[in-house]
């Protein structure tokens, strides 16, 4: 079918409900469950705005068992009777209309979370039904609205005795969010951050589902947070200061106001960092964030230089070195504000980064006078904190360099054997223990798709290790690097410098770890196996290693015309292999280390067809790791208590002559 010209006729305008409905993404962030949790975020925020200007203490969530949700304030109560001045109703400006709401001046909100006139309408075009119950000048005042649309006429009745306040219910639309279960945990998390930030107010929770009720009550706000996130374990005490100001982003724009609360201790158990801003918590920063890190650097560094701690010729310190052993919480007011988005995950006013940049600075000064004990105990910490990223730093220099570098003919890894082949999905990479390995395997393999990387002595034990400690090991970054494929370390963020996992540039279809039979050889081979999983587990996810079993006996039988050589790889092997012969004509010896093993027998277990190699796999992730760090780890009891209860399982195993 052919498309339609665009012309005249192709412009179109979203009415009503579509314009949320259709579009979530615009006014949510996202239609998925995020989304769905800033429309709740939304409702508490109005709830939220009402207390903090005195109008109620305590607000109220329920999260049912259907998906829907219920918020009750003690609040002044929505108004939704007549507006004259809009000839419409309010109920119609608050619920059905963007872009309408009493927070357009100072008057009423001094300090307001909801700025646009968008949450309520909004979260209300997005919900299946929606149900709003308003207490206020002596009546009830109830609405009922279904996918956008009133559902109901607005109901009205006289009450006596009862308090002002508002409940909002409302079940989100599965038609417009692809996701509405919010999961409890995120309820506690957004009500506790609200009870930091908003002092006095008591968040409480019910939950259908588990039939529990939940409190959250911060009387001393963000320090009383900052006391919870250091515990015992702080290394100064928990301090805070305040500042308030007015000013104007540019000189023809509106002057406006702010006022901030900042609470920080030092430790080097816990490192956070939180900004809050009108209540909503920035997960982006903005403004603030940028203030603090200029601030800080300036304090720290003003310091230092007066105390004469810099070494010559050392170089300024940075945020990151504050902040490695820094807990601080931010929690700042403005009567007017300049988000990102509606998402409110961010804020670029340029007077609140002045003013808190300035806040900060200035409380530092006189925080490093009046607390000089402390003072000097961090200022010594941070130090360390900074010339230890700075050895680290130049040890990842030579990391990259070492990782980034081409293994070619005029630039080989050590003792590293390269194969003609340049095709990956042809190529495999035999490590192997030490050089009379190496001797035997080169004579034995194939020089076409067959290279050899030997282990000059025992392998770093990564599971003890720190990475400071694998980066320092030339034995396990040739490895890295010979392979090709780069680091992925799970759970840890690794420098940008470092090459980051990459499957597309290993350079190898199979990378098989060859060793003896013996308890040296096993060891080796557990070593190994641990550094590929930690460093490159998605080699073992994905079938590329393999352990190339050698023989643990050679039979020699002369029962036959000819002597012949049998290999056996198990007691169970060698069993019956020998079954039924003569004895006498029957020898058996443990089988060689793979040094002394000639060309001809060595190429019989690397060639395919006769070789036996075992795919190392992690299908239960969880599990292999559980195993390596038991047998692998630092803690030595659990070890220990293993091998007593289970040691004598293994006794058959154990070569004891």
């Amino acid at each position: 079918m052919a498309k339609k010209d665009y012309d005249n006729s192709s412009i179109s305008m979203l009415k009503g409900a579509d314009r949320v409905r259709k579009r979530p993404g615009v006014i949510f962030g996202s239609d998925d469950l995020e989304g769905c949790i800033h429309g709740f975020f939304e409702i508490l925020s109005n709830s939220t705005d009402e207390a903090r200007t005195g109008h109620g203490d305590r607000i109220e969530v329920i999260r049912y068992m259907d998906g829907s949700i219920q918020v009750t304030d003690y609040g002044r109560g929505v108004p939704m009777d007549w507006n004259e001045a809009e000839q419409r109703y309010n109920w119609e400006l608050c619920f059905s209309e963007l872009y309408a709401g009493s927070k357009y001046s100072d008057s009423t909100y001094d300090y307001s979370l909801g700025l646009n006139g968008l949450g309520a309408a909004a979260t209300q075009y997005a919900s299946e039904w929606f149900d709003v119950t308003s207490v206020r000048d002596g009546y009830e005042y109830k609405m009922h609205f279904e996918k956008g649309d009133p559902a109901s006429e607005l109901g009205k009745r006289k009450v006596r005795g009862r308090p002002t306040g508002t409940v909002q219910r409302w079940k989100p639309d599965t038609e417009v969010f692809t996701e509405i279960d919010i999961p409890l945990n995120r309820f506690q998390e957004i009500l506790k951050q609200q009870a930091i930030v908003n002092t006095g107010i008591t968040y409480s929770l019910y939950d259908e589902e588990t039939k529990e009720t939940f409190e959250f009550l911060y009387p001393e706000g963000i320090l009383g947070y900052v006391n919870e996130l250091a515990q015992d374990e702080a290394m100064t005490t928990p301090f805070l200061f305040s500042g308030e100001g007015r000013g104007r982003d540019r000189a023809d724009k509106e002057e406006y106001s702010v006022k901030a609360d900042i609470a920080f201790c030092f430790s080097n158990m816990t490192q956070e960092i939180k900004y809050f801003h009108n209540s909503s918590h920035l997960e982006h920063g903005g403004s603030p964030d940028k203030a603090v890190k200029n601030a800080m650097v300036a304090a720290f560094d003003k310091e230092i230089k007066t105390r004469g701690k810099y070494t010559a010729k050392e170089a300024k310190l940075t945020f990151g070195d504050i902040q490695d052993s820094l807990i601080l919480v931010t929690n700042s007011f403005s009567t007017q504000t300049s988000y990102e988005n509606q998402t409110k995950k961010a804020i670029n006013n340029k007077f609140i980064q002045e003013f808190l940049t300035d806040l900060i600075k200035n409380n530092m000064q006189i925080w490093f006078i009046e607390h000089k004990p402390d003072a000097d105990k961090i200022i010594d910490q941070v130090l360390i904190n900074k010339r230890s990223r700075e050895q680290s730093e130049t040890q990842r220099i030579t990391v990259k360099k070492k990782l980034m570098e081409k293994t070619d003919v005029t630039n080989k890894v050590k003792k590293f054997v390269d194969c003609r082949s340049k095709d990956p999905e042809k190529r495999e990479l035999f490590i192997c223990e030490g050089d009379s390995a190496l001797g035997s395997l080169l004579t034995a393999r194939d020089p076409e798709y067959q290279a050899l990387m030997p282990i000059r002595g025992k392998i770093l034990n990564i599971q003890k290790a720190s990475l400071q400690s694998v980066f320092g090991s030339d034995i396990i970054m040739d490895l890295i690097r010979v392979m090709g494929c780069g680091i992925e370390v799970r759970g840890k963020k690794l420098p940008k410098d470092i090459p980051q996992f990459d499957e597309s540039r290993l350079k190898f279809n199979k990378v098989i770890i060859t060793a003896d039979m013996d308890v040296d050889g096993s060891h080796i081979v557990c070593l190994v196996t641990t550094m590929i999983y930690k460093l490159c587990p998605q080699l073992i996810e994905r079938g590329y290693l393999y352990y190339a079993m050698t023989p643990l006996f050679e039979i020699t039988d002369r029962t036959g015309k000819k002597p012949e050589t049998l290999y056996a790889f198990s007691d169970a092997e060698r069993d019956r292999m020998i079954e039924g012969k003569d004895p006498k004509k029957i020898t058996i010896q443990r089988s060689k280390g793979l040094g002394e093993n000639d060309a001809e027998m060595m190429a019989k277990f690397i060639t395919p067809g006769t070789r036996r190699f075992i795919r190392i796999t992690s299908a239960e992730a969880e599990e292999m790791e559980k195993w390596f760090d038991l047998f692998m780890g630092n803690e030595v009891a659990p070890r220990k208590q293993y091998i007593e209860a289970h040691g004598h399982e293994f006794m058959n195993d154990l070569d004891i002559s």
